[in-house]
């Protein structure tokens, strides 16, 4: 008697269609939250709930419908920690973005590169969500204008204007230093 395990063609589709965006996905998350740890729960709850909401994707481009599932579970999560007034707030910036390193960088040039990244850390926290998420959504993961504005929600116009002031932010910050 052979054992046949059961195979749903959902499933299936949606291991091919979104799981491919899971990096993509956890990457928006940790930026959003500022918090490696709700990040993971954030993305997982995303996961779930796009795996529910999946009969309802129209097909095209999997990414941008994912992260803006990621952006809103992330943005009710910041409320809901708001609201419950357990945030802690401290200096350090995202634990992962420092850990990294180049172990054939002597000393001096991986110090150089760690300030480097603290100080982009500083200049990312130093912007306001919206102007923050756009950056990250167009310069990290490498979204188009029309996806960004798919995921946030805006005219693209808006995306592009978001864009701009944020570059200028953080052209300013390079030169005259931001305050987080």
């Amino acid at each position: 008697m052979r054992w046949f395990q059961k195979h749903d063609p959902a499933e299936s589709s949606f291991e091919r269609v979104v799981l491919p965006h899971l990096d993509s996905a956890h990457n928006v998350a940790r930026w959003l939250v500022r918090d490696a740890s709700l990040a993971e729960d954030v993305v997982q709850d995303a996961m779930l709930r796009a795996l529910n909401y999946f009969g309802g994707f129209r097909g095209g481009d999997a990414r941008p419908w994912l992260l803006q599932i990621v952006r809103n579970v992330a943005y009710n999560a910041l409320a809901k920690r708001k609201q419950q007034a357990e945030t802690s707030f401290d200096d350090d910036p995202p634990d992962a973005l420092l850990e990294l390193h180049d172990p054939a960088d002597n000393p001096e040039v991986a110090l150089g590169k760690l300030e480097d990244l603290r100080r982009l850390d500083q200049a990312l926290a130093a912007l306001t969500p919206e102007l923050r998420e756009c950056v990250v959504l167009k310069e990290l993961e490498d979204l188009s204008y029309k996806e960004i504005a798919e995921v946030t929600g805006v005219p693209i116009g808006t995306v592009m204007s978001r864009l701009w002031r944020a570059r200028q932010a953080l052209m300013r910050c390079q030169t005259e230093g931001c305050e987080a």
